[in-house]
């Protein structure tokens, strides 16, 4: 889909209905083009297509879709390009209208200790569409409006799970019962959970989670799933793997070993005055049926799946969710994706996945799980310890519905606010002179001209385009040019670095340079953003290139690390190593200046582990090998040599 386009939403007629000041009803929204920027496979052997994919529009890969961009604009991408009823389950953590500030936090790595750094708030677009909701009309109609998209996607087997907390879930229930009916409310679950909280004396402690479960029409996919008594927060494969689908016993597969197992077994022995007989163990392994009420706790901080985004919830519970609503190759929906853990519960049950969410933020942390869960398959696939894509998928450990990911940004979407507010602020933090006679360049900074980009996007190799064509028609014109925006793509340092290569070697006019503004509130507003740096070898041999990170510097984390200490500069952290400040390292091999396609991956396991630095890739001589680094913070660096 190139152009945007216009997709009609059906109304809804449910009663009761809430009302709130500013409701309206979405009858139609907009569908903007997505731009794929990254992929990523597990090394694996491809097999051929699971009947899962054939209702797969034919122009996507058959593979996990992530997009970032605002999910409004996302479900309308969806809606326009296949997806209208086809998505089994839909499940949503949306803000619970909290008020909360959240803060992107950061550990820098270090062989020693540790050190804590804070991340901006939301980015300028997340402002506009997070801190903007928390007014109590505006909240409602946000989450109105994605319900109703919502609904047009959902399979009408379907069921859509809102997990919410106090303070909204009876406003959803309402507008739920108006969207997709009273009779079809299924059940609000309570998640339980214990936590240390203290004494409080005023209420009683809040423990406990609301999920409203609504299906799309009368008949809806529900599998009763069955909890054991003997730990509720264990992996529940581990106790099917003793019992077959029908309840038998495997043969040779008795827990015996299991110390936890046959204390249960004593207990029960005690209890019941008799040795258990083979009912009575496959009672216990198979469990109870649950009921609406969850308990278990939240993540252990200890777990290996805490990524420390602020609002992740744990796996078992997107486990119990699942596992209830679809069958294996479904395609399971989250669009305030976060931390990635229904998308990363859905690779590991065999199910095919899409994920959205504005935060730049969520959308590393889920790929960067989600990378770790499809490599850890790819190993047990090659050991034969698990089965290929497509293959036996109504096995009791179904094999993986796909073998990587996509991720997509839909409107070329990064930052966006008001244009006229951004670019009256931008003028006056840069000291810059108007020039309202000129129809194309807004001003002057000294001798060169100045153009300030749209605020609705980042800079884009296409406005470096415009500003050349512009050029060419001012064939007088000599001074430089600089372009201010509010973010700017990967994409741009190459362009700029090709364009002002003839123009340091010569008289030749016009050079042009970028000024990236960034908005935090807490460091004083707007700032020129000084980009993070890498220093990168590539030595061509027998095996293709040995790839080696010299140095890495992120102007942006040593001034949070002053800004946070310097009211006791004596005592400011110190950057050691360069690979503290590293999250992660990512190389396409075969890189085409678009698409970013994963060849390899370091990503560190645990918080103390440091990226290698050092890598050897296969590659073909004249092309192009890109080494992309993440920071602690979340930028992005890219750096591309021709082989």
């Amino acid at each position: 889909m190139a152009e945007s386009v216009k997709i009609e939403i059906k109304p809804a007629k449910g009663r009761p209905m809430l009302t709130w000041v500013g409701k309206k009803p979405l009858r139609n929204a907009t569908a903007y083009p997505a731009q794929l920027v990254e992929t990523f496979h597990a090394e694996v052997e491809k097999s051929a297509a699971s009947k899962s994919w054939e209702d797969w529009p034919k122009e996507l890969p058959q593979a996990g879709l992530l997009f970032h961009g605002d999910n409004k604009d996302v479900l309308a991408w969806l809606l326009a390009n296949g997806f209208r009823g086809k998505v089994k389950l839909i499940y949503i953590d949306p803000p619970f209208d909290s008020g909360a500030d959240y803060i992107r936090k950061a550990m820098l790595h270090e062989k020693r200790g540790s050190t804590k750094i804070d991340g901006e708030t939301y980015t300028l677009g997340e402002q506009i569409q997070y801190t903007d909701i928390w007014a109590n009309d505006n909240y409602l109609q946000f989450l109105f409006e994605r319900l109703l998209m919502l609904k047009e996607l959902l399979h009408e087997d379907g069921s859509i799970w809102v997990h919410l907390d106090y303070r909204r879930s009876a406003h959803c229930r309402l507008m739920l019962d108006e969207i997709f009916g009273t009779d079809n409310f299924v059940n609000e679950i309570i998640w339980h959970y214990k936590t240390f909280q203290g004494q409080i004396k005023s209420y009683f402690a809040r423990k406990h989670d609301n999920l409203l479960v609504y299906k799309r029409e009368s008949k809806f996919t529900f599998h009763q799933i069955f909890e054991t008594e003997l730990d509720q927060t264990i992996d529940y494969e581990r106790w099917q793997d003793y019992i077959d689908k029908n309840g038998n016993i495997l043969a040779g597969n008795m827990p015996t070993q299991d110390s936890r197992f046959m204390r249960y077994l004593r207990k029960w022995k005690e209890k019941n005055g008799r040795e258990p007989n083979n009912d009575d163990i496959i009672l216990q392994l198979k469990g109870q049926a649950i009921d609406s009420v969850w308990e278990f706790k939240g993540i252990n901080p200890n777990a290996g799946e805490r990524t420390d985004y602020p609002t992740q919830k744990p796996e078992h519970l997107l486990r119990k969710v699942i596992e209830t609503s679809t069958n294996v190759g479904d395609l399971v929906l989250d669009c305030f994706i976060g931390s990635g853990t229904a998308a990363a519960v859905a690779q590991k049950m065999g199910r095919r996945w899409i994920g959205a969410d504005i935060n730049k933020g969520a959308i590393q942390t889920t790929t960067k799980r989600l990378q770790g869960v499809i490599q850890e398959q790819g190993e047990k696939i090659k050991s034969n310890k698990q089965k290929l894509p497509g293959m036996e998928e109504s096995d009791e450990n179904p094999a993986p519905a796909q073998s990587g990911f996509a991720v997509y940004r839909v409107n070329d979407y990064d930052l966006q606010i008001q244009h006229n507010e951004a670019f009256n602020l931008a003028v006056e933090h840069l000291g810059m002179t108007r020039t309202k006679t000129d129809s194309y360049f807004d001003g002057t900074l000294g001798r060169k001209l100045v153009k300030i980009v749209t605020c609705n996007h980042p800079i884009t190799p296409i406005d470096l385009e415009e500003v050349k064509n512009e050029l060419k028609a001012r064939p007088e014109e000599e001074r430089d040019i600089i372009v201010v925006g509010l973010g700017k793509e990967m994409a741009i340092d190459a362009w700029l670095e090709e364009w002002n290569k003839l123009r340091k070697q010569s008289n030749v006019p016009n050079k042009i340079e970028v000024i990236e503004l960034r908005s935090d509130p807490k460091y004083g507003g707007f700032f020129t953003h000084e980009p993070a740096k890498a220093k990168v070898t590539f030595k061509h041999n027998d095996k293709g290139v040995e790839i080696t990170i010299n140095d890495f510097i992120s102007p942006t984390i040593l001034e949070r690390l002053h800004q946070q200490n310097k009211d006791n500069p004596l005592f400011r952290p110190q950057i050691e190593d360069w690979r503290s400040m590293v999250d992660s390292v990512m190389i396409d091999s075969s890189y085409d200046n678009q698409v970013f396609n994963i060849t390899l991956a370091d990503v560190p396991e645990k918080k103390n582990d440091l990226v290698g630095g050092k890598y050897q890739v296969e590659a073909t001589k004249g092309s192009k090998v890109a080494v992309k680094l993440t920071d602690m913070l979340g930028e992005e660096v890219l750096v591309v040599k021709e082989i």
